[in-house]
């Protein structure tokens, strides 16, 4: 079947040429209430970002995902592989909530709080405009033969690049192995930690590529968001909406003539100027209507709104709508799909604080040594040998840790050492050796059930199972 005419901006993408080659990109530098407000939100959370692994509260980092060692910090309370549950339903969650943000406001997280916008848009295209000048300034120094002035821009350009890259490379290592010991590893000279600078290169190399070549393309192409978007959205989804009806109006389109009494000729308020085109970022045109490549940055409405108010037209042409209101002048309201995903995401988040709530200090676990069966000793005494593991949770260290067999009369003794503690955050682990008069057993398997306790008192209580001779069953 044929592509429409007016449809065949959606058998290719923005950024690829007819021949399938590269269309760079050369934005016109946005200005307008909209831009100032993004700027604003950007720079906060571009704070937040630098300042996370290096604030830190009792002793904790604020934000750590250390995959290697396996210990995770989220806002200052530390989290362990035993915790993992925990980060299915956060999971769980962040799915259901970018689901339910999409449905009712479209892409709007890629324009306002997505890194690679922030990154791409508020800080390295910035020195861009900065060193090589607006949209037109750079198309014509993209065409220039490589003079000293181009040579110049460029490497000064790519230099200011590689360095910012470095820096985000190295905030990005501090989450992951943790402010401390990246300090420390600076402290002590890259090449006193040669991996660690070969992985840093590596993750340079990396955000350079991204923002100085791969750019806009990593949200086209890359990012799923935009696809899921499209399945995710309708007719009531507020997004960056080109208002056609009163921009088309019954003559379509047209350029502005100065002094030209333009209601009375049917024409609409779109005077044609191409400016939404030039200043967007993925190089769309947002008067086509709805499309993968928007990623909600707004940069349209400043300009269009700035275009409007030079002719003497209402502003809003190009404004946060949904079809329907733009078709019928409606309304939004929260529908069905949205009370019903809020209604999943208040379950998910109430179970999440739940369990968050009911989350123990310390995570004992206590098993049977593997392949060891059980050793019959005189006066009529079985013995078992486990191994323990426990998990202080906490920021601070537990003392004089024992243990005590609840559910039994016996003897427990634990191997290096009784009575021990748990430092902060720590894992202790060692062998267990449980002693039980066989007339107590009732099966050849019981179940036991053991209390940790610290100074005497009990903080967790696990189980495990003891094995017995069939015959005292």
């Amino acid at each position: 079947m044929e592509t429409p005419e007016n449809e065949i901006f959606r058998d290719s993408i923005s950024t690829v040429t007819e021949e399938g080659k590269r269309a760079w990109v050369y934005p016109k530098k946005p200005e307008g209430k909209y831009y100032e407000w993004r700027k604003i939100v950007s720079y906060v959370l571009l704070a937040i970002l630098f300042a996370s692994p290096f604030l830190k509260i009792d002793g904790n980092q604020f934000l750590m995902f250390n995959v290697l060692e396996r210990r995770f910090n989220i806002f200052g309370q530390p989290f362990w592989p035993q915790d993992f549950h925990l980060f299915v339903i956060m999971m769980i969650i962040g799915v259901v909530f970018v689901v339910f943000f999409t449905v009712a406001f479209g892409r709007l997280f890629c324009g306002w709080i997505c890194p690679q916008t922030i990154f791409m848009e508020m800080v390295f295209r910035r020195i861009e405009y900065w060193i090589e000048g607006d949209r037109g300034k750079q198309i014509r120094l993209s065409k220039m033969p490589w003079n000293a002035e181009k040579i110049r821009k460029r490497a000064l350009k790519w230099s200011v690049f590689f360095i910012i890259s470095f820096l985000i490379a190295n905030v990005f290592l501090a989450y992951l192995i943790g402010s401390d010991q990246l300090l420390r590893y600076i402290t002590d000279g890259p090449f006193h930690h040669i991996s660690t600078l070969i992985s840093l290169l590596i993750f340079t190399a990396v955000f350079y590529f991204v923002f100085a070549w791969f750019r806009e393309q990593v949200c086209i192409i890359a990012c799923p968001y935009g696809r899921l978007q499209g399945v995710l959205l309708d007719n009531k989804s507020i997004v960056v909406a080109y208002d056609h009806k009163r921009g088309e109006k019954e003559m379509g389109r047209a350029k502005f003539r100065k002094n030209e009494d333009r209601p009375s000729t049917g024409k609409g308020d779109c005077i044609d100027c191409f400016q939404c085109v030039h200043v967007c970022p993925t190089g769309i045109d947002i008067r086509n209507g709805t499309q993968l490549e928007c990623v909600n940055c707004t940069a349209c409405i400043d300009v269009c709104d700035k275009m409007m108010e030079n002719v003497g037209l209402p502003k809003g042409l190009i404004r946060y709508a949904s079809e329907e209101n733009i078709e019928k002048k409606a309304k939004f309201t929260f529908n069905a799909h949205l009370k019903g995903y809020s209604a999943v995401l208040g379950i998910l988040i109430a179970v999440l604080v739940g369990m968050l709530f009911l989350r123990n200090d310390i995570e004992a676990r206590i098993l049977r040594l593997p392949g060891q069966l059980y050793e019959h000793k005189a006066d009529n005494i079985i013995s078992n040998v486990f191994t323990y593991k426990l998990v202080n949770k906490t920021t601070l260290d537990i003392n004089n840790v024992t243990f005590k067999l609840l559910s039994h009369d016996g003897s427990m003794n634990a191997i290096p050492h009784n009575t021990f503690h748990i430092p902060k955050q720590e894992l202790v682990e060692g062998t267990l050796f449980i002693e039980i008069d066989a007339s107590q057993l009732k099966s050849e398997k019981d179940r036991l059930e053991i209390g940790i306790y610290s100074n005497g008192e009990l903080i967790e209580t696990t189980t495990s199972s003891f094995l017995g001779p069939r015959s005292y069953r």
